[in-house]
């Protein structure tokens, strides 16, 4: 079985796709890891799937059906064959030491079925940005209550999270009934039970703050926050809409 394969959903980001595209092709050479790009062109209706069937190294999948959890899935399905699956989104960019830490981190623990860590938004203001460290900090004492006090799940970071491929097929893979909100959590609280689901400071991504300028970080923040403890406590998502954020 080979080592990694990056999933990476996409819909309608021809402005970002490429940029994010460059930085895993670069992290892969820089790494030397044994690792595949799958690209999940999502119903795109713009030049996505031209711009990543440009890179020789990318699988182009297409997922007619729109939603983030059902490209997840259909990258999912494409994996076949690799152990450790990184799901990572269009806008993100992966910083130089990424794939070192993803995995030394499975390689120290045997038990670990899934790796995350926190975005970095490297498109926001200075303010902003540390609106979004505080939100981080109340994160990672949520991490720590639910997964070593109330031992009722974990955290993950959608767009910034590894898992086995093999642990996530023991819990039964993505529930396509979650649109958007919640997919993540989700993630966490059905990996927790078949083994150590760390989120972690040292695995940070690059990522557009383009949903949190435009729709507020206290807002957005909330809406996140409302569907963790939804998804952690009673299965499902509280929000069932979300609105597209493209660049202008």
């Amino acid at each position: 079985m080979r080592k990694l394969a990056f999933v990476i959903p996409a819909y309608n980001e021809e402005a970002l796709i490429g940029k994010c595209l460059e930085s895993v092709v670069a992290e892969i050479a820089r790494s030397g890891a044994d690792a595949d790009i799958i690209v999940v062109n999502n119903a795109s209706t713009d030049r996505t799937g031209e711009i990543a069937r440009s890179f020789p190294s990318v699988r182009v999948v297409d997922e007619p059906k729109k939603g983030l959890v059902n490209a997840r899935d259909a990258g999912f399905a494409a994996s076949e064959g690799f152990e450790l699956i990184a799901n990572i989104d269009s806008d993100t960019i992966v910083p130089s030491g990424w794939l070192d830490t993803v995995l030394s981190e499975f390689a120290r623990d045997p038990k670990l079925v899934c790796l995350s860590g926190p975005y970095v938004y490297y498109d926001m203001s200075a303010w902003s940005r540390f609106l979004v460290s505080m939100f981080y900090g109340l994160t990672w004492l949520i991490y720590v209550v639910n997964r070593y006090i109330l031992r009722v799940g974990s955290v993950v970071q959608g767009g910034n999270f590894v898992f086995k491929r093999a642990a996530w097929q023991r819990v039964g893979g993505y529930d396509r009934s979650i649109e958007f909100f919640g997919e993540d959590t989700d993630v966490a609280v059905r990996l927790s039970k078949v083994g150590g689901v760390k989120w972690t400071f040292a695995l940070k991504m690059k990522t557009s703050g383009r949903r949190l300028e435009k729709e507020g970080v206290f807002r957005t923040a909330g809406t996140y926050t409302l569907n963790f403890f939804w998804v952690t406590f009673r299965g499902k998502p509280a929000t069932k809409q979300y609105t597209d954020i493209r660049p202008d």
